[in-house]
């Protein structure tokens, strides 16, 4: 796994973890993100089966495995949950932050010993050591259950399926024009994104949030003034249109 730091301040971290190179080719790239503050840290949807073995070297390059006391799970897709069963032997004794809607469907991954903590619909805050990280709603977009972690000392939000694009080997990790970003967000969007009421709610949290780095879970990610670049792009983007009469 090629390990990015985004953010660093003391003990207050953030890590991401992406585009292995023994990835098979079938098998979609996903960003992954450990938050560390003092000697605390919590996995940010953490992968699937596939991607364990190498998630879990990476990691434990940066954090011992004691210190990762919590996991976070934004939704059920396998692409960023499957590994639970594997976490849950690896960190028995961590905690698993996950929307309430999604524990019998979570579950299924194998855990016995990751104790639950469902997350309410409104969201919450949690603290990580010195810092806080707030589970912001992004219901719909897609998952009728999902969340978006916001760190506002950093100013990271970790956006899950909102800002992703395929990707090539090799790429940036960074959007460095929107104009050219936009024909590989675009269909993917405007496909899984099914709620313009969702995506408006959505726009107004992440506004309000004056992001300096907006980080989805597949592809480049944004920082500076693209954040607000791409926000006002989504706003007007019409999305649900696999609907056909």
């Amino acid at each position: 796994m090629l390990a990015t730091v985004l953010y660093e301040d003391g003990d207050h971290r953030w890590i991401m973890f992406t585009r292995d190179p023994g990835k098979p080719d079938a098998i979609n790239n996903t960003n992954h993100y450990l938050v560390q503050s003092g000697t605390e840290a919590i996995l940010l949807d953490p992968g699937s089966i596939e991607m364990f073995a190498p998630m879990l070297s990476s990691v434990l390059k940066y954090v011992p495995a004691d210190n990762i006391t919590r996991i976070f799970a934004s939704r059920q897709s396998p692409d960023i949950s499957s590994s639970l069963g594997l976490w849950d032997q690896a960190l028995p004794n961590a905690s698993l932050f996950a929307p309430s809607l999604w524990e019998g469907f979570l579950k299924h991954f194998g855990m016995t010993n990751i104790h639950y903590k469902p997350i309410p619909d409104e969201g919450m805050t949690m603290t990580l050591g010195h810092t806080q990280l707030q589970f912001i709603p992004a219901h719909y977009l897609p998952s009728p259950a999902n969340f978006h972690v916001w760190d506002a000392k950093a100013g990271i939000l970790m956006s899950g399926d909102v800002g992703t694009a395929p990707e090539e080997p090799g790429s940036s990790h960074w959007v460095d024009s929107l104009d050219r970003h936009i024909p590989k967000m675009k269909k993917y969007h405007q496909r899984w994104m099914p709620s313009d009421a969702a995506r408006q709610d959505w726009i107004r949290r992440a506004k309000a949030m004056d992001a300096k780095i907006l980080a989805p879970q597949h592809g480049r990610l944004f920082k500076g003034p693209q954040v607000n670049e791409f926000l006002n792009w989504f706003e007007q983007l019409p999305v649900g249109v696999a609907v056909h009469s």
